[in-house]
């Protein structure tokens, strides 16, 4: 063992025949040691739940910031708004930097940053300072998003990765439920800058484990050259690569629909069918145990035995499928729906969630292994983006329908579908002898 505490000279088990090169500026053997792995995988896991902790857990105090900033509530929303524009624009900032100066630097820099500027967010003194810290909270957060996703495909591949990504389902599957329960646990002892007390101390203890615990990934002869341009023309020929970006835009669609979902239900599930705070939130709750249930399952039972694109498949038709029922449910086809079926439909949504994002995620960074940083950014930018464009559309309508819910899911299922069908175009690809075939993907 090195002092970093990574194997000194192993095989890697998804690439035989290649040695790993020991010390920070090499990556580690993916999984040989059963401790690395698991502390690997817990920083990688908090660096993904930080945006859900940073939007979620803030939610409960919207009303407390309205009053106490004397703002309007419009006003004081935009600090959700920019927090999200700033996690997806600084994706595409942070991702080229960590091909072009590695993993850690980029990372601990981000990690600081968001420290500063969530500290300065609990002592803003009104609503327009509040927002801009938080547009520089999201863009410094970012670096957490992007840079996890590219060490996971530096260190590992084919089976290895796909099972890895799955495991991080566990960590950032339970983040948004447990994120707004902590943040109203916090409220009943402080007020709404003691969020961001709690968000700046987490942001500290994760600085200080990718300090301390996590080594360089990509080594210096594996970094991009160059500078801005470089870094753009990177990512034209990553988006010219069309099953690349078939796999981002089945990705971000299938996000969307997601979105879609935590945007409507608190109305769909309360306003229209009558359901209390409490049952909304146990529903939340179960969805949510559904998509990392079957993420599991996915990653320990099927990835290895079946094919990647069969699995991304099946969970994109059962999403189609869902959307179709609730569709059909809210429109009244079937006369009126009452809670259960449509929490069923939704349940069914979430689940198959479990299945399309881990499958996306591999499937494009396979194809990427020379520039996984601007891949993974591109991969983060397109989910916000088409997820922020969903979110507003469901409330199209009023609060009084969930039609818009269902015709935004459905849509979005259709496209994720047509994008896997006419761009990726697996049955054509049986003959490459791409890393993850080799693997048993």
């Amino acid at each position: 063992m090195t002092e970093s505490g990574a194997p000194a000279a192993e095989t890697r088990d998804d690439a035989p025949g290649q040695p790993a090169i020991s010390g920070r500026d090499a990556p580690a053997a993916p999984v040989a040691a059963r401790r690395t792995s698991l502390l690997v995988t817990l920083v990688l896991g908090g660096l993904t739940a930080v945006p859900p902790l940073s939007m979620d857990m803030y939610l409960p105090a919207l009303p407390q910031v309205t009053a106490a900033l004397h703002s309007p509530a419009a006003t004081v929303q935009l600090t959700l708004t920019t927090c999200l524009a700033g996690m997806a624009l600084g994706q595409m900032i942070v991702g080229p930097m960590s091909d072009k100066w590695g993993r850690r630097r980029p990372l601990l820099i981000g990690m600081v940053v968001y420290v500063l500027a969530t500290a300065l967010c609990a002592l803003a003194t009104n609503a327009e300072v509040l927002i801009a810290f938080r547009l520089l909270q999201g863009l410094a957060g970012a670096a957490g998003i992007v840079i996890a996703r590219a060490v996971v495909r530096d260190l590992y591949d084919g089976v290895a990765m796909a099972r890895f990504f799955a495991t991080l389902m566990l960590i950032s599957g339970v983040a948004p439920v447990v994120a707004p329960l902590i943040g109203g646990q916090i409220l009943r002892v402080t007020d709404w800058r003691g969020v961001f007390v709690v968000l700046t101390v987490v942001g500290v203890l994760l600085t200080l484990l990718v300090w301390r615990r996590l080594d360089e990934t990509l080594p210096p002869e594996r970094r991009a050259p160059g500078g801005l341009g470089p870094a753009l023309r990177t990512m034209r020929d990553l988006l010219a690569d069309r099953v690349f970006s078939g796999y981002l835009l089945v990705g971000a669609f299938a996000f969307a629909a997601l979105f879609a979902y935590i945007s409507a239900s608190p109305f769909v599930v309360q306003e229209i069918y009558g359901a209390s705070p409490q049952t909304f939130s146990l529903l939340f709750g179960l969805n949510s145990v559904g998509l990392v249930a079957v993420g599991q399952i996915n990653g320990k039972l099927l990835v290895g035995r079946v094919g990647l694109d069969k699995v991304l498949g099946v969970g994109l038709v059962a999403i189609a499928l869902a959307g179709a029922a609730l569709l059909l449910m809210s429109s009244g086809v079937f006369g009126k729906a009452g809670l259960v079926p449509v929490a069923t439909g939704l349940f069914v949504l979430m689940s198959a969630m479990g299945l399309v994002m881990p499958s996306t995620n591999t499937l494009a960074l396979l194809r990427t292994p020379h520039a996984a940083g601007s891949a993974s950014a591109l991969l983060g930018t397109s989910t916000f983006l088409l997820g922020a464009v969903a979110s507003p559309l469901v409330g199209i309508a009023g609060e009084r329908t969930a039609v818009p819910m269902a015709v935004v899911q459905l849509s979005c299922a259709v496209l994720a579908l047509v994008s896997f069908l006419g761009m990726c175009r697996p049955w054509q690809r049986k003959g490459e002898r791409t890393a993850g075939e080799r693997t048993g993907l």
